[in-house]
């Protein structure tokens, strides 16, 4: 069985780039407000939510691992 992520959005960060639904289509929308929001906080690790992270310009999305809640992105400094 592989890793399983918790995807949090920072709503007071997001400013409703729509990076995350051009890289996970899947995995995020945007509300009426323009605000991302997850469509499943625990799923199954993926390099499309990954990207979705990576692609935040500013980094409003958070990866942990389920049950450990080790943090998988964004990496610490």
């Amino acid at each position: 069985m592989g890793d399983r992520w918790h995807v949090e959005v920072d709503r007071s960060v997001c400013i409703g780039s729509g990076m995350c639904v051009n890289h996970a289509p899947d995995a995020f929308h945007l509300d009426t407000a323009r605000q991302s929001h997850p469509l499943t906080e625990d799923r199954d690790a993926g390099e499309q939510v990954l990207a979705a992270a990576e692609g935040c310009p500013v980094e409003a999305i958070t990866l942990t691992l389920v049950g450990s809640g080790e943090v998988v992105f964004p990496p610490e400094e």
